[in-house]
Parts: C-alpha cells; structure tokens; sequence
C-alpha cells in the first residue's frame, strides 16, 4: 500500500490544529495517561489504522502497560484484565467510534457516570474524538508506520 499523500506537509496549519487538539488531550484534558492508552489503542483497531496502532502500541510499552493489557484491549469484554472503570471508557470509546452504527446508547454512557463527573466524560469523549480524527486522516491518506526488521 502506498500513502496517498503527507498531510502534515500539504496542510499543515490542518495538521497543526489537530496536533493543539491532541496536545490539549495529552497534556491539559486531565485524562489519566492509561486511560487514554485504552481509548486510543481500541478506536484504533475499530477503525483499522496500522499507522496508529503502532505509534500507540510502542507508546504503551514505553510507558510501562504490559504486553498481555495491550493484547487484550481488541476482546476486552472477554478478559478479566479490565476493572469496570476501564470498561466504562472502553465501551463508550467503542459507542462513540461506531456512532452511525450505536447512536451512543445510554447503556454505554451510564456505566460512565459511575466513575466521572460530566465534566470528565466531556474530556474522555474530546479524546476519543480527537483520535478518531488522527485514524481518519492516517487511514484516508494511508499513513505508513515504520517497519521493524524481523
């Protein structure tokens, strides 16, 4: 596969407003750094971006989560790997990625409320938003993550 083009260079005051969004995100939103790992590594794999799995796989490595959490985010209805406040994240990471399909059910919104205030869940869904975009962009232009040898 072949990238379509390098965004970055071809737009980049678009590029640099969804970075300030990312950079708010990471730095600002108040979203614990783990949390955000979970959200981003499974809206990536619902929307099928190599490019940002990979980039957000080896930052997950690097920031301490085991092989065996990140493997399991895919089924993580099915591993008891995940406390319910990250289910809560995960299953509305999954309502809010697939919203044609969900329209955001209370049945995945409520189990939030649990554990955030409204203004948590605000940010939560900025940051789900926020790498929706990112796999969008790398999926729409075919983003080319490095590859390892071996």
């Amino acid at each position: 596969m072949t990238a379509r083009c390098d965004f970055p260079s071809v737009a980049p005051d678009a590029y640099e407003a969804v970075a300030a969004l990312d950079t708010y995100v990471r730095r600002d939103s108040g979203v614990e750094p783990r949390l955000l790992h979970l959200l981003k590594l499974r809206a990536s794999q619902i929307n099928g971006c190599a490019y940002c799995l990979d980039m957000h796989v080896r930052e997950a490595r690097r920031d301490g989560l085991s092989e065996q959490w990140i493997n399991l985010i895919c089924v993580w209805r099915d591993s008891p790997v995940f406390g319910a406040r990250e289910r809560a994240v995960l299953g509305w990471t999954e309502a809010l990625t697939n919203i044609a399909q969900s329209h955001a059910p209370d049945a995945d919104f409520q189990p939030l409320q649990d554990f955030f205030t409204e203004a948590e869940i605000t940010r939560i869904s900025v940051a789900i938003g926020t790498i929706n975009i990112w796999n969008r962009l790398c999926v729409g232009f075919r983003s080319q993550h490095p590859v390892d040898a071996g």
